[in-house]
């Protein structure tokens, strides 16, 4: 479907609105993406493996007005290298930040988080291979995996009737007609809180099934491709750690662990 040799990244580098995050705090940065871990900043863990991709022809970086000042030191020598790196304004959700981040942009699109410091060249690779035949693609990590990471690595999984699964934060998007279905998401996707919303997304069907364990991931999977008019793939990479991002001090720690861990075996 897509043409994978080129792709656009997406970085999703903003915080909370009115939120100050205590990582941040903690390193004195006004945001996350900035806090150094294992010595690097998250950023640029991410940036790392985007700038040793061959088919990566720009990166987007999504983040607030206030935060581009801070961060363009940290870009500029993969810009010095010719890498093409955008600083655009955020939006106020997820969404609306990734489509301005894919306005005027080559598909197909790869989006990550700035703070998915374990991003691995091989799992940025897959995600762009499944757009050759899909819409679109998801990662999730089998709960095995990502608990021989650590026990701690990640508490809460999706409960398939096969497996239980983490989100990983990298995702696949083949061109603007795969869009559509992130629409439901535009308003912040906080389906938990609004029965209602939840039940418009995704029919009340399919919820029962998937609230009592009668579905697969796969089957979950093209039942909601089919819910949405885009063919989606599910992505289980083999490396736990993908599902491990740094959202606190506990991941923080997690994350920390396996970057020395990598550092001293040399990948």
């Amino acid at each position: 479907m897509a043409d994978i040799s080129r792709c656009t990244v997406i970085v999703l580098a903003a915080q909370r609105t009115g939120v100050v995050n205590p990582l941040a705090s903690r390193a004195g940065v006004s945001h996350k993406c900035l806090a150094p871990i294992a010595g690097t900043a998250l950023i640029n863990h991410v940036m790392d493996v985007i700038a040793a991709s061959p088919e990566v022809a720009k990166v987007r970086v999504m983040v607030e007005p206030d935060g581009q000042e801070a961060l363009a030191p940290l870009l500029a020598p993969y810009r010095d290298r010719g890498l093409a790196v955008d600083l655009v304004s955020s939006a106020e959700n997820i969404v609306e930040s990734v489509l301005l981040g894919a306005q005027g942009q080559d598909a197909p699109f790869i989006v990550t988080t700035a703070d998915n410091v374990l991003l691995t060249r091989k799992a940025f690779v897959a995600t762009l291979g499944a757009l050759e035949t899909h819409d679109a693609a998801m990662n999730l990590a089998a709960k095995p995996s990502v608990q021989a990471i650590h026990p701690e690595a990640q508490r809460r999984f999706y409960e398939f009737r096969d497996e239980g699964y983490a989100n990983c934060n990298l995702y696949g998007i083949a061109g603007p007609h795969a869009f559509g279905a992130a629409e439901v998401f535009r308003e912040g996707g906080q389906f938990m809180k609004n029965p209602k919303r939840l039940i418009t997304a995704f029919g009340l069907f399919n919820i029962f099934l998937f609230r009592f364990k009668l579905l697969t991931l796969q089957s979950a999977v093209g039942r909601m491709s089919k819910r949405f008019g885009v063919n989606v793939a599910a992505l289980v990479p083999d490396d736990g750690a993908q599902a491990v991002d740094v959202d606190n001090e506990r991941t923080y720690e997690v994350a920390e662990m396996v970057l020395k861990q990598r550092a001293a075996a040399g990948s």
